[in-house]
């Protein structure tokens, strides 16, 4: 690459990597907030359940449009707006008077939120062909930074004594004026999009291969909510372990995730999104079955770690795998591979909850196991197409 499109590319991937900080901030400062507005309206468990669902439901009805409005503006035209209109929407949650206005909030919220996450994954795959190697890994690790970030602030918020609303407002604001001034540093809308303007506004249509590695992200993400809910209540409840060693389970968890994806550019580009996804649901597979099979403290936290570790890498390859197929229809296919993934994060905790009562918790920890094993089994699908990664004349 000439100097200029070099430096084009640099300032793209930091406010790319801006953009994923964003929405991974707004959600973890949200989710740390979720008890004080629970706190607030009063709500059962049940009643936040449906006010949490109308997120997820917001999320899979903004999918429906948000792949085809990226592809027919530009990728680079829609993150800017929906970052600032993502950070924007979540702050009427915090100061929603009923339970009927939360849950419309947290709609929109959603609706809007889908927009985002599509269109800043689709720019990721942008940067990515503009650099030539792959790059999508470490845009998710600094999603996974953000949700470090917002809970933190979240918490200091709480500490101090202040309200949802004040903390959500504290974080949306400044966000959606930064993301203003990063959409100057994003890359221009590309030759294939501005040459086939028809590709990029007609529907594109639902595949087999993007069935399964759909299947292939659900998978992943039911790993991800099943140790999100499960992790401590198993080293608790089944494993005798203290609460505090018990909350450890997800910490390493967690922490393992976002390092093994900061680490997932290099192994991709050392051993391809094949070989990469196989290996790394092997490790999840083995790293799981372990922390189920030993049942001991001390080993089920190594082997969540083991989990994290395996899980990190599998998602973004996955959606870097959706948007090189067609770059003029990236957008939708992000989306409908998006669409049926995320499912993962609503089923999988139902998934375990309801084989744990049947079978107990141990066993119903094994689905996620086995599904790491099927992400290693069907890897083959990330098979990039046979034009390599190009930078953009």
């Amino acid at each position: 690459m000439s100097d200029t499109p070099a430096r084009r590319a640099v300032h793209a991937r930091r406010a790319v990597s801006f953009f994923f900080v964003a929405l991974g901030t707004v959600s973890g400062a949200w989710a740390a907030r979720i008890p004080a507005v629970k706190h607030a309206l009063d709500l059962g468990n049940g009643e936040l359940g449906y006010a949490l669902l109308a997120i997820t439901t917001g999320l899979v009805a903004g999918m429906r449009f948000a792949g085809r409005l990226t592809d027919r503006l530009g990728s680079s035209r829609v993150v800017a707006p929906a970052a600032v209109a993502t950070s924007l929407a979540v702050v009427p949650a915090g100061y929603a008077p009923t339970l009927g206005v939360l849950i419309l909030t947290l709609f929109l919220y959603g609706v809007v939120n889908a927009s985002l996450d599509v269109s800043m994954n689709a720019h990721a795959v942008e940067v990515e062909r503009a650099y030539g190697r792959p790059l999508m890994s470490s845009f998710h690790g600094m999603y996974s930074v953000g949700g470090l970030i917002g809970a933190g602030i979240g918490g200091l918020f709480a500490w101090f004594g202040l309200g949802a609303g004040i903390t959500l407002a504290a974080t949306g604001i400044p966000i959606a004026l930064i993301s203003l001034r990063a959409r100057r540093h994003l890359l221009p809308r590309t030759t294939t999009a501005t040459k086939n303007p028809r590709a990029a506004t007609a529907r594109a249509r639902w595949s087999g291969w993007i069935v399964l590695i759909g299947v292939v992200a659900f998978a992943g993400l039911v790993g991800e909510g099943a140790a999100v809910d499960w992790t401590a209540v198993y080293l608790f409840e089944d494993l005798h372990a203290s609460q505090g060693v018990a909350a450890l389970g997800f910490a390493v968890f967690s922490t393992a995730m976002t390092a093994g994806r900061f680490a997932g550019d290099h192994l991709a580009l050392r051993l391809g999104p094949v070989r990469l996804v196989r290996y790394s649901g092997l490790i999840a597979a083995a790293g799981l079955g372990t922390a189920l099979l030993i049942g001991r403290a001390p080993v089920a936290i190594a082997g969540f770690a083991l989990f994290g570790l395996g899980l990190a890498t599998i998602v973004p390859q996955v959606f870097s795998a959706a948007g090189n197929r067609d770059p003029a229809r990236s957008g939708e296919a992000i989306a409908q591979v998006a669409t049926v993934g995320y499912a993962g994060l609503v089923a999988g905790p139902a998934i375990i909850g309801g084989a744990a009562e049947l079978v107990g918790l141990p066993a119903a920890l094994g689905v996620p196991a086995l599904l790491a094993a099927f992400m290693a089994a069907t890897a083959g699908a990330l098979r990039p197409p046979r034009r390599p990664l190009a930078p953009p004349p």
